[in-house]
C-alpha cells in the first residue's frame, strides 16, 4: 500500500483463522492489535506476550467498542462469524455486526478492511449461511472503506470444523448412506494457502476493493475428498451411497451425533455443501504467486499436526467464556437463586506438582479417572438431545487454556499446580461448574478438592440436582482417588464429603 502500514488490527484474533493470521503478521515485522470478546482467551494464546502485539476486549454489537478497538490502526482484518450456541439467528447477528464494523472503520480512519467469505455465486441459489457470508461481505462494500473480500470454499486444516467433520465421517463410518451433495464439485483449499492470501494482500494497493475467488489447484466432489482422506489416514475405501431422500436437516443430526460438531453448526455447513463451491476466476493467482497443496497433501499435513498435537486453533475456540461471578462465595453482586454444592477433598503425600500432572490431563483419551462409562452415559444422553457431549474432546493431552473445550466443559481458569475451572456447556436445566483445587500443605501433603456447583433454573432444576446428587458420590469420589493414584503418591486421608451447602446468591458463604 501507498500509505505505510503502522498497525493491524484483526477483529476475530481468537478465532479459527485469526488466531492463526495474528503470530504470521507479528513474524512479518507488523505491529497487531488482536480484538476479542474475550481478553481471557486472547492471553492464552503463545503470542499474546509479543512485543508487538496489543490484546483488546470488544463486542462487535457494539458500535463503540468497536471504534475503539479500530482506533489508529491502518488496516482491519474482519473474522466475526456468529454461527455459535449464542448466536442462533446467525444471519441477522452477522448483518448487524457487519453494519457496526462498516460504520467504525469509516470513523476510525481505517484505510483498508480484509474479509475472508465464502465461495459460491448467487445463481445457484445459495444455502442462508453462503448467502450470510456473501451479505456481510457488500455490507462491508457500502461503507466508505475499500474492502478486499477473499472467497473460500472448504478449509483444510487440523482443527476447523469442515475438516473435523469430514474426519470423524471416514473414521468412524465405513459405510454411509449420504445425501447427494457428496457429488456436488467443490475446490478446497490448504489453511496454510489462505492465511499467505491474507497476508499479501497488504502489499497489493490494487486489491483494495476488489473481490477474489482462492480455492486449491484441484476441483473435486465431497465423495472423493472422504477417499483422499481414508487413503492418507490409512484406511480403507469407505462405501459411500447417496440418495435423494437425505435432507440437509438429517444431515445436520447425523453429523451431530458422528462427530464432535454440533447441529447449530453442522446444519448451515451441510446445506452449504449443496453448493458448488468452485472459483470462477483466479485472477489472484497472478497477483500473489505461491505452491497451493493440493487436498491429499493438505489432509496428510492436518493429519501429522493432529498427530503431533500441534493444533494452533481449534472451531471449538469459537465463542466466549461464560461470567463465573455466581460459582464465587459471598459476592453480593449476584442475587436470586440458591447454588448448590458438591465438595470433595482428599489429602495427598505429595507435592503440588505431582498431582498437578494427572490433574491437566484430565477428560479427553485420559478420562475422567473413575467410572468412565457413567461419563459416557452421560454424554451420549447429553448428544441425544442436541448437546456437545464428550465428543470434542480437548485441544491437547497436557496443556489446557482458558477457552479451551473440555468434553463438555469449557475453560474459565487455569493456574499451574494450584486451580482448574470449568463450566459446563451441556444441556442443563441451570447453571454448573467444576473446580479442582490444590492446596500446599505441611510435611510434604497437597489437599485435592473437588467442588461442583450449580444454579438451577426453576422447579427442573431442582429435580435435576437431587436426580444427580446420589451419584456424585460414586462419580467424584472415584476421581479423586483415581486423581491421586495417577499422581503415584500415597493417599494420607481418603476421600471425604464436607457438609452440603445450599446458599442463596446474594448470601454471603
Amino acid at each position: 500500500m501507498s500509505r505505510v502500514i503502522k498497525k493491524i488490527v484483526v477483529v476475530g484474533a481468537s478465532g479459527y483463522i485469526g488466531a492463526r493470521l495474528v503470530p504470521r503478521l507479528l513474524a512479518a515485522g507488523y505491529t497487531v492489535r488482536a480484538v476479542s470478546r474475550s481478553i481471557e482467551k486472547l492471553r492464552s494464546f503463545s503470542w499474546s506476550g509479543h512485543v508487538n502485539v496489543e490484546l483488546v476486549s470488544a463486542d462487535v454489537m457494539s458500535v463503540g467498542e468497536l471504534g475503539h478497538a479500530l482506533a489508529g490502526c491502518d488496516v482491519a482484518y474482519y473474522f466475526v462469524h456468529s454461527m455459535n450456541s449464542q448466536h442462533r439467528n446467525f444471519v441477522q447477528a452477522d448483518r448487524l455486526a457487519a453494519e457496526n464494523m462498516a460504520k467504525a472503520a469509516e470513523e476510525a480512519g481505517i484505510a483498508r478492511v480484509i474479509y475472508l467469505g465464502g465461495l459460491g455465486r448467487q445463481s445457484d441459489e445459495l444455502s442462508k449461511h453462503l448467502r450470510s457470508r456473501a451479505e456481510v461481505g457488500e455490507i462491508l462494500k457500502r461503507g466508505s472503506v475499500p474492502v478486499t473480500i477473499l472467497r473460500a470454499a472448504m478449509i483444510i486444516g487440523s482443527g476447523s470444523a469442515s475438516f473435523e467433520i469430514l474426519r470423524y465421517l471416514v473414521e468412524r463410518l465405513p459405510f454411509m448412506i449420504t445425501p447427494q451433495w457428496v457429488r456436488t464439485p467443490s475446490q478446497p483449499i490448504a489453511v496454510r494457502n489462505a492465511l499467505h492470501y491474507l497476508i499479501e494482500c497488504l502489499h497489493h494497493d490494487e486489491m483494495a476493493g476488489n473481490s477474489y475467488d482462492i480455492g486449491g489447484p484441484h476441483v473435486l466432489t465431497y465423495q472423493e475428498l472422504m477417499d483422499t482422506y481414508a487413503e492418507e489416514a490409512g484406511l480403507k475405501k469407505r462405501l459411500v451411497i447417496p440418495v435423494p431422500f437425505f435432507t440437509p436437516r438429517l444431515s445436520s443430526y447425523w453429523i451431530h451425533l458422528v462427530t464432535p460438531v454440533p447441529s447449530y453448526i453442522a446444519r448451515p455447513l451441510a446445506e452449504g455443501l449443496r453448493n458448488p463451491a468452485v472459483c470462477h476466476e483466479s485472477n489472484i493467482t497472478e497477483l500473489i504467486r505461491q505452491e497451493l497443496l493440493d487436498c491429499r497433501s493438505a489432509c496428510k499435513l492436518a493429519l501429522a499436526n493432529l498427530q503431533h498435537q500441534q493444533v494452533e486453533s481449534h472451531w471449538t475456540d469459537a465463542g466466549i467464556i461464560p461470567p463465573a461471578e455466581w460459582f464465587n462465595d459471598g459476592d453480593p453482586n449476584w442475587a436470586g437463586g440458591t447454588v448448590y454444592q458438591d465438595k470433595r477433598s482428599i489429602v495427598i503425600q505429595g507435592s503440588p506438582s505431582d498431582v498437578w500432572q494427572p490433574l491437566i490431563r484430565v477428560g479427553g483419551k485420559t478420562g475422567w479417572y473413575y467410572g468412565d462409562w457413567l461419563w459416557k452415559l452421560r454424554g451420549f444422553m447429553d448428544r441425544i438431545v442436541g448437546g456437545v457431549g464428550l465428543s470434542r474432546g480437548r485441544r491437547h493431552s497436557s496443556e489446557l487454556r482458558p477457552g479451551d473445550a473440555l468434553d463438555w466443559w469449557r475453560v474459565v481458569a487455569v493456574e499451574k499446580n494450584k486451580r482448574i475451572l470449568l463450566t459446563a456447556e451441556m444441556k442443563l436445566p441451570g447453571k454448573a461448574m467444576l473446580e479442582l483445587l490444590i492446596d500446599d500443605l505441611d510435611h510434604g501433603r497437597v489437599r485435592l478438592t473437588q467442588t461442583a456447583k450449580f444454579l438451577p433454573s426453576g422447579l427442573l432444576g431442582l429435580l435435576y440436582w437431587w436426580a444427580v446428587t446420589p451419584l456424585h458420590t460414586i462419580v467424584f469420589g472415584g476421581m479423586l482417588r483415581g486423581i491421586a493414584r495417577a499422581s503415584s503418591c500415597k493417599i494420607e486421608q481418603e476421600a471425604q464429603k464436607h457438609s452440603p451447602v445450599q446458599r442463596p446468591l446474594s448470601e454471603p458463604a
